[in-house]
């Protein structure tokens, strides 16, 4: 537990010297990739992780046999996410748009990194051309040494600020395991009660393809760029997996009432289906929409018009069935496809309208449950990173002298 006057304690009276990253650092720019020693998996062999400007495991580039960078240091991404800022404490190999920084003087590195974290959005870089940071931008910015005449006293301090933020980090990370594994044992639950109340025998029901029982429109001439605050709802394919669940009642986008008049619509009740997508698990990914206004559509889209449940209709579209229907029937290796003709000879049982809504019934209370405990998850994770980042400023919010002011 921290005491509300920690932080007043353990900084009272600290005399700060503010050096440059280039005086505290050596600043090293990673370079090609080791073509004659690599490897896309870990081996026995090459066991040494190359790394790029990505942000978290997107930086893992592949493997190789040479540590270019053998003690721990920090790394900041140069192009892409500016500025991203990651402690390494294992050897590695850098590559190109990734600069690496190395202590050159004693000092904790975790205090750096958490100090080099808080500032990794503030790099001035130029708006013309394509934005990078590069080594001259970074060796003058200012960085804190606390009581830098007392080498021991200093490292104290520092120890303390890391101990303090590591107690945050390490909470989060807690709290995140935590959650995941309750949401990860509430999804398998309602995937296995689902993929339950959805298998029938042949002889049990009635099988029809879902050209059988309505039609498909395809969605046209949609872009990002015509979004405007305000006007007539819309929805554009890539927001169907990145925004939104199973169901909506109303739109995170809008276009022109001009451009409106041109784009194909879907009304209540109908199911808007993303037919494109670089992963097949979101390839063919229902929407079904329940707002009172129709709304406009992309193209890389249907709009399927029915005459059943349509919940009923977006839950077996989920179902381990149509997973392995529409991975036969997909067009593109990069860019997964399934087109129109191929939705339209899907076969779906069809039991009664008053069982499809039992069935409905039974899982939206555990699609509720689900994104309640998703909501909550985030909820606690975002709490507990605004405390971290509050601890983090008024620890390592030094004050400047006024000359340098």
């Amino acid at each position: 537990m921290i005491k509300p006057n920690f932080i007043e304690q353990l900084l009272d009276g600290v005399e700060v010297e503010w050096k440059t990253v280039g005086e505290v650092f050596d600043i090293l720019a990673g370079g090609d990739v080791p073509k004659h020693a690599l490897s896309d998996k870990k081996t026995k062999e090459f066991n040494i992780p190359i790394l790029s400007n990505g942000t978290e495991d997107k930086a893992l580039y592949g493997w190789t046999n040479i540590a270019k960078i053998a003690i721990p240091s920090l790394t900041i991404s140069a192009r892409g996410t500016i500025g991203w800022t990651s402690f390494r404490d294992k050897p590695f190999f850098p590559i190109i748009r990734l600069l690496v920084l190395t202590p050159k003087i004693n000092l904790n590195l975790k205090y750096a990194y958490y100090y080099m974290k808080m500032i990794e959005n503030n790099y001035k870089v130029s708006e013309t051309g394509i934005p990078q940071l590069t080594k001259p931008m970074i060796k003058d910015v200012k960085f804190p040494i606390p009581f830098s005449e007392n080498l021991e006293k200093s490292l104290q301090i520092q120890a303390e600020i890391v101990r303090v933020l590591d107690t945050f980090t390490e909470l989060t990370a807690e709290l995140t395991t935590e959650l995941t594994v309750e949401l990860t044992a509430r999804k398998k639950q309602y995937t296995y009660y689902r993929d339950k109340l959805l298998t029938f025998q042949h002889s049990e029901v009635e099988w029809k393809t879902l050209g059988e029982i309505g039609e498909f429109v395809r969605g046209n001439g949609l872009q990002k760029s015509d979004f405007v605050e305000s006007g007539v709802g819309c929805i554009h394919y890539g927001q169907i997996y990145t925004y939104y669940g199973n169901f909506a009642y109303q739109t995170k986008s809008f276009v022109s009432p001009t451009l409106a008049t041109k784009l194909k619509k879907a009304q209540k009740g109908d199911l808007i289906i993303a037919t494109t997508s670089e992963n097949i698990e979101d390839v063919c990914k229902p929407l079904v929409w329940l707002g009172e206004d129709e709304v406009c559509i992309s193209g890389e889209t249907y709009v399927f018009k029915h005459n059943q449940n349509p919940k009923y209709i977006a839950y077996y579209l989920q179902t381990p069935m149509f997973f392995d229907y529409k991975k036969q029937n997909r067009t593109g290796t990069k860019v997964i496809r399934v087109h129109g003709d191929k939705l339209k000879k899907f076969k779906i049982p069809l039991p009664s309208l008053a069982e499809q809504e039992r069935i409905v019934s039974i899982l939206d209370k555990f699609d509720a449950l689900t994104s309640s405990i998703t909501e909550s998850l985030l909820r606690e994770i975002e709490l507990r990173k605004k405390q971290y980042k509050s601890y983090r400023n008024m620890l390592l919010s030094f004050p400047k002298s006024e000359v340098e002011v």
